[in-house]
């Protein structure tokens, strides 16, 4: 019997720009803000390609479009930047336990209710949460409102970068959204330890996408000019199913 086919459309691949990546593309941004023309993105993106960290490796070659979409979002939001402008997932807790902690509920029922207050965009992506469609971990683009459900627990209501308002959802505060996970660089390989919960891309017919991981095993490999050779042995929260992945498909959780 064949495998069955998903009736949720796959949602596209999401691999992450590193650090040096972002400081190389804000660099450009300032010396070429006026440039930003296809020929540009499209130079921009050979040159990220050809890297030592992605070349040869299709799961995190970027397309043009993510590099086009990254500049846009970045121009756009250094337009309407706000001087201290607050945290938005602080401000959702804020109002919530500000709100929850002066009224009681008006009634028994299950059903939330829904602030409808709209909060800006985070501008640097600090947020990922997590889908309960199929488990993965995605990067937030904007946090649209926020509802107390009458258990008390806290729900925003996320978009997620990259994916339209068909594909918004509400999440756990608490269970499903958290700081971004961190690209790790070719260099970093010693900061992944056995034991580490790490979040891992995972790519097959169906889909591509991140999943939280737990290190197994570590292989420490000398590095060439291709970078980091080491190999991690994971273990996937989601449905225990183990893989062997180079450092390129890894994200470190931040420090606390």
């Amino acid at each position: 019997m064949g495998k069955p086919v998903r009736s949720r459309p796959r949602r596209s691949q999401r691999t992450r720009f590193t650090r040096s990546e972002i400081r190389q593309m804000e660099n450009l941004l300032v010396e070429k803000k006026d440039e930003l023309d296809q020929i540009f993105f499209q130079n921009v993106t050979k040159e990220l390609n050809v890297a030592s960290g992605r070349a040869g490796s299709r799961a995190i070659q970027m397309e043009q479009y993510q590099v086009q979409k990254w500049f846009q979002s970045k121009k756009r939001n250094q337009a309407t930047e706000v001087t201290s402008s607050p945290n938005p997932l602080e401000e959702f807790i804020n109002i919530s336990d500000t709100s929850h902690s002066n009224s009681a509920p008006e009634s028994s029922s299950d059903l939330p209710k829904d602030t409808g207050e709209k909060v800006p965009d985070e501008t640097n992506l600090e947020f990922e949460a997590r889908s309960s469609r199929d488990g993965a971990w995605y990067d937030v683009a904007t946090f649209l409102t926020h509802r107390v459900l009458s258990s008390g627990e806290l729900e925003v209501r996320v978009r997620y970068q990259g994916f339209g308002a068909e594909e918004d959802e509400w999440v756990n505060v608490k269970k499903a959204v958290r700081e971004r996970s961190v690209p790790l660089e070719s260099s970093e390989c010693w900061k992944v330890a056995v034991g580490d919960l790490v979040l891992c891309f995972q790519e097959n017919a169906e889909q591509a996408t991140y999943y939280d991981a737990r290190v197994i095993e570590i292989q420490r490999k000398l590095h060439d000019i291709r970078g980091c050779r080491c190999l991690f042995l994971i273990q996937y929260d989601h449905d225990q199913t183990e893989e062997k992945v180079n450092l390129r498909r890894l994200c470190r959780r931040p420090a606390n």
